[in-house]
């Protein structure tokens, strides 16, 4: 490949999750060349799943065929072999994650970048999030959410929420409809093209360790996928997710959800431009305020939140584990292997990591996190394997997820209080108790739900935390109570099923 070294401005080098047309077109970068390189030893190191490997590398060759004469297009050992050979130093993004960063830096120093830009894909800035936050050592979603709210003006009469609340969660918390789907208008598919088949093909005669299935591409990888999922959900789909954001259909694992995490973490959608879509369907009266208001929590506040606590949490965090959790990951779990698993709760969302790396937020907390919670799993394993096993799990997303809401293992930095439940909160959310051969009323015997059960097992192993703690002090008061507690930690001591 033959490169003019005189050229001007340096290229931009893109990473595969800076796909955007926000990354490579604004003012700044509209005359640059653009660098593209897929580095054989990231996919061998990273692994992970593989419709998430097919993601990443189908959506940075789509943009290569979309800037057509303006990439540079490398296929290498290693990123800095490909830009050594470049000749020229590039300007990038930085990186979305600590190692990348240090990377990128080290780079810099070396003269192969010439300049380290800020990641242009999140709505608030790293600089005005150190700023917000101050001092403080532990963070709470509420106050970053409505200080969003205020700085962003989404969702605001002026200085007010719009609807006159912050927060419309009671009217989002449904159980699922008594039939077996919603029966809403279905999302947005990809069609796959010449692109994905050769990525397919490439992937076979990879040598990396993937997990999960291979499976049809079922998420946007090109801004005008994006686009166009994006519409979809606004105009067919967001109406109805507030109401059942919460629950599990079998039969329906998309539900209302969006499934635009995929080109969010891409980089192909920037989040203002999402929520505002979400807005302006609520100020002309085609979704009620709290559907959009659940939606937009999830984008403007959760997301951006977990984003900045990674970065503020520093690179320790995942080694965080204050509730002494030491239990290695089983095999069965580490390798998605639905069918080894009795309950089918836990079943149905393993085979849904395996067959395409996503389910939705509450198979992921109150069904893999409870779980994994319950046993006593190493969080940072447990942390490693979210990011893994998820398509859109990245080094960024998974930390703050696992380690501080899903599994209490920074002792409340995050949350105020482990998320976990008993049966019951499954039975009641889903239709996933039906037909299990397990009975979410019982915790002790053959047929005790090992989620019932293993919720009072937890409770009994860490009551001295959970007694301290004013929103969950009553359930060590009813733990106390049980008249078969011996019996039933004894079980679940010992247990080996589930």
């Amino acid at each position: 490949m033959k490169v003019n070294p005189t050229a001007s401005p340096e290229p931009l080098w893109i990473f595969g999750d800076q796909l955007g047309r926000h990354v490579h077109a604004s003012a700044d970068h509209a005359d640059r060349e653009v660098v593209l390189i897929e580095s054989r030893s990231a996919f061998a190191r990273k692994g992970g799943h593989r419709q998430k490997a097919h993601l990443l590398l189908s959506g940075m060759r789509h943009l290569a065929d979309e800037l057509g004469d303006r990439v540079q297009y490398w296929q290498a050992d290693g990123y800095r072999d490909a830009l050594t050979t470049l000749g020229r130093p590039v300007v990038v993004h930085e990186p979305s994650s600590r190692a990348a960063s240090r990377f990128v830096h080290r780079l810099a120093d070396e003269g192969l970048v010439a300049e380290v830009l800020p990641n242009p894909s999140f709505a608030l800035s790293r600089s005005d999030f150190a700023t917000w936050a101050g001092d403080a050592d532990s963070f709470r979603l509420e106050a970053f959410y409505r200080e969003q709210r205020r700085r962003f003006s989404v969702l605001m009469d002026g200085r007010e929420p719009s609807g006159g609340k912050w927060n419309f969660d009671h009217e989002n918390r449904d159980p699922p409809p008594k039939r077996s789907t919603l029966g809403i208008e279905h999302p947005w598919w990809p069609t796959e093209d010449e692109i994905d088949a050769q990525v397919r093909a490439d992937l076979d005669a990879m040598d990396a360790m993937f997990v999960g299935e291979d499976g049809p591409r079922l998420f946007a990888v090109t801004h005008d996928e994006a686009r166009s999922a994006l519409r979809t959900f606004i105009d067919h789909r967001l109406a109805t997710f507030g109401r059942w954001e919460d629950a599990i259909m079998s039969d329906d694992w998309t539900m209302s959800h969006s499934l635009l995490s995929v080109p969010l973490n891409l980089s192909l959608l920037h989040p203002l431009e999402v929520v505002h879509a979400a807005e302006e369907a609520v100020r002309a009266n085609r979704v009620g305020i709290a559907a959009a208001e659940g939606f937009i929590r999830q984008i403007l506040g959760w997301r951006e939140f977990v984003w900045h606590l990674y970065w503020h949490f520093g690179a320790d965090y995942t080694a965080q584990n204050e509730l002494g959790a030491h239990a290695p990951l089983p095999d069965w779990f580490r390798d998605l292997d639905a069918e080894a698993v009795t309950a089918r709760c836990l079943s149905e969302t393993l085979a849904g990591v395996r067959d395409r790396g996503w389910v939705h937020h509450i198979p992921r907390l109150m069904v893999l996190g409870s779980h994994a919670l319950q046993r006593g799993y190493d969080p940072a394993a447990l942390t490693e394997w979210f990011r893994a096993s998820f398509v859109d799990g990245f080094d960024w997303v998974m930390p703050v997820n696992v380690i501080g809401m899903s599994q209490h293992a920074d002792g409340g930095l995050m949350a105020t209080k482990p998320y976990t439940s008993g049966g019951a909160y499954i039975s009641t959310m889903s239709d996933l108790c039906r037909d299990c051969e397990y009975d979410p009323k019982k915790r002790v015997g053959d047929d005790a739900c090992p989620f019932t059960a293993g919720y009072w097992w937890f409770t009994h192993r860490h009551q001295d935390m959970l007694g301290s703690n004013h929103r969950t002090a009553r359930a060590v008061s009813s733990m106390r109570r049980l008249t078969d507690l011996e019996a039933l930690v004894e079980q679940e001591e010992h247990r080996e099923a589930f």
